[in-house]
């Protein structure tokens, strides 16, 4: 059966409302964009007939009721375009709405004819009397706009009722005040397309990954929140934005695991950090040893007054010994012979832990658990959570789960842990998640970074999928940092810091740390089964080398985005070479980071490269270096630089027109 007018549809009514942009998967996912930014709208708007047609972009955050507009102007072959700029963070829906303009056709027909009768000698006002008494009865029938608009046109009507003059029925003030007070018979909609506005983190950050029971000075001991406290000043000197933890909750005792994931724990061993839940409680409480509810709320206020945000790692899984286990023993899975289903990943056990069952009977009030989890935590000043694994749970949980939380807190920030196949990975993205991990970590050659940026920044990824660049995790120990090579650690966070708005180191990278396990990318005696005592300052290390990286990225809006990036055609396949510009082009970044340790000279190609100013886009002069401040000129449409990756692995410049 045909759609009526003003029904919901690509087609419905009157017109065609056709390839909409931006849109994803249809319309089925939501958009991301940030706020304070424009946020732009094309469609091919078009109806049979001669008549000119009008169209707005409508749009309102979920909860709201009414609607904003603004109008769309038409550009070539019925492509309209439209643009506002949402102020405050949040769900929104967006639709584009197409009606005939009568008051606007009635006046072009009338002018054209008008002019025809003047042309041809002819009494003009006799010959289009009757078009003129139409006119005034679209006059006469405006009633929808603001009082403004009603006084324009009531004053035009009567004018022309009085007088006979045909120039007060298209007098100038008539067009907007018509557009807004005719009626819209006509009028068709699109369908409703979902919008997501963030604040800046969520796309743009510096993230220090820390375990917070190894933040003791005192070798052995469990560190405590005041031991994490006192390490702040260290870290923001850095200058990173996130401090993000891995769990602090209580950890089971039930089957626990020994250093480097033994299956028996030794007295002593503290566990798994991701064995959650312990007669002390579950996912809403902490590890008695680190501290007490006051003191996690001291230490993020600590945290605000260095300028870093707190993230907490979300694990949805519990040790045997959770609470839930004895209060909600129907969100759990058990075997034929009745014995706890542990979690397993074949051949892979994990004896210490066990999943719910997100399809059991009673699998609403799992959910709502779930989500009060992160309840709790908003109530305690954390807007940022890292997801742990989230490719294992059901899509339909976490996209209802982040959809009902951002109604509440628009401004938290989801990072989904999933290194697993490109598709679940961006489809994380699509129904949700804020950021995203990536496979930068074993993006090593040339040709795979610059393809895997290329597929992260072209359409429609960059849409909605943000990457956030973690160089390292408790979890991996990519095999070329194994060698504990300095311009190794060096290059790869420079170009984790370079190449993505987000990135995010796991403690001990900047100390080198690199002793895995044979033949595997782990480490050997991982703090994810014993506590780590470390000496900050240990000789060798590469803070300040991270410090001027972060205090790079905070100086250049450039280096916070990635979607404007472009790669140089640098004739050395040992050496990455990158331009990225700030969304007003004002601000140019050019980026030579080395992937093997020989020393290099090469041709760094600038052309078509352009940096806004005043008087308009220039092409850039010199070459100023973030790290050293040292100055290169650009002659012959480029420069002439050395890399020596043992000095010096990566060089970054502002372009100076």
């Amino acid at each position: 059966m045909p759609l009526r007018s003003g029904e919901h549809g690509a087609t419905a009514g009157s017109f065609h409302i056709e390839d909409v942009y931006p849109r994803i998967d249809g319309g089925r996912f939501p958009v991301k964009r940030l706020v304070g930014d424009p946020f732009e709208v094309w469609a091919d708007i078009f109806r049979g007939g001669h008549d000119i047609v009008a169209s707005e972009l409508i749009w309102r955050r979920e909860q709201d009721r009414e609607w904003q507009r603004t109008p769309m102007t038409p550009h070539e072959n019925d492509r309209w375009r439209g643009s506002f700029t949402p102020d405050q963070p949040g769900r929104y829906v967006y639709a584009i709405e197409a009606w005939t303009d009568l008051y606007a056709s009635w006046k072009h027909g009338f002018e054209l004819k008008r002019k025809a009768a003047q042309d041809a000698g002819r009494d003009a006002n006799a010959e289009i009397g009757l078009d003129a008494l139409e006119g005034a009865t679209l006059l006469t029938q405006a009633q929808h706009g603001s009082p403004q608009a009603a006084a324009a046109i009531v004053g035009r009507c009567n004018a022309y009722l009085e007088t006979g003059d045909l120039d007060a029925l298209i007098a100038p003030e008539l067009d907007a005040a018509m557009a807004e007070s005719q009626p819209r018979a006509d009028l068709t909609r699109s369908r409703l397309f979902p919008l997501m506005i963030d604040r800046p983190r969520a796309v743009t950050g510096a993230w220090y990954e820390m375990v917070p029971r190894s933040q003791s000075s005192v070798a052995g001991q469990h560190g405590t929140f005041g031991d994490c406290i006192a390490r702040l000043p260290d870290i923001a000197a850095m200058g990173f934005d996130v401090l993000y933890f891995t769990p602090i909750h209580p950890i089971g005792t039930t089957n626990r695991k020994g250093r480097n994931n033994a299956l028996v724990a030794e007295p002593g061993d503290p566990g798994s950090l991701y064995a959650i839940g312990a007669a002390a409680g579950g996912h809403d409480a902490i590890h008695p040893q680190l501290g007490t509810l006051a003191d996690f709320d001291a230490l993020v206020e600590a945290c605000r007054s260095h300028r870093l945000e707190v993230a907490l790692d979300i694990a949805v899984q519990c040790s045997p010994d959770h609470p839930w286990l004895k209060q909600h023993p129907n969100w759990f899975k058990r075997r034929p012979d009745g014995s706890m289903k542990f979690a397993e990943n074949p051949p892979k056990k994990y004896e210490d832990i066990v999943n719910p069952d997100f399809g059991c009977e009673d699998a609403g009030s799992l959910w709502d658990a779930l989500r009060d989890v992160f309840l709790f935590w908003i109530g305690h000043g954390v807007r940022i959570f890292r997801i742990d694994n989230p490719h294992t749970k059901p899509f339909n949980f976490w996209e209802w789960l982040i959809h009902d939380i951002q109604l509440k807190h628009p401004d938290v920030v989801f990072l989904a842990e999933a290194f697993t196949r490109p598709k679940l990975m961006k489809g994380l993205a699509k129904l949700g998640f804020s950021q995203s991990y990536t496979y930068f970590t074993w993006r090593t050659q040339k040709w795979e970074i610059e393809s895997y940026l290329n597929e992260l920044t072209r359409y429609p990824e960059r849409d909605y999928y943000r990457p956030n660049f973690f160089v390292n995790t408790p979890d991996i120990l990519p095999y070329h940092l194994q060698s504990g090579e300095a311009w190794m650690f060096k290059a790869r966070v420079a170009l984790a810091a370079t190449l993505s708005a987000s990135y995010g180191i796991y403690n001990g990278f900047e100390l080198l740390e690199h002793e895995p396990i044979p033949g595997r990318e782990e480490y050997l005696n991982s703090e994810k089964y014993e506590i780590k005592t470390r000496d900050w300052n240990k000789p060798g290390n590469i803070k300040d080398y991270i410090a001027a990286l972060n205090r790079a990225r905070r100086d250049n809006a450039a280096l916070l985005q990635t979607r404007n990036l472009r790669f140089l055609p640098i004739q050395n396949d040992h050496i990455v070479g990158c331009v990225k510009q700030s969304d007003a082009g004002d601000n140019v970044v050019v980026a030579a980071i080395a992937l093997s340790r020989d020393a290099h000279e090469f041709w760094l190609p600038l052309d078509g490269v352009q940096t806004a100013t005043a008087e308009g886009p220039k092409a850039p002069v010199v070459l100023e270096n973030l790290m050293s401040g040292e100055r290169h000129p650009i002659e012959w449409g480029g420069a002439h630089l050395r890399l020596d990756p043992q000095r010096e692995p990566a060089l970054l410049f502002r372009c100076l027109a």
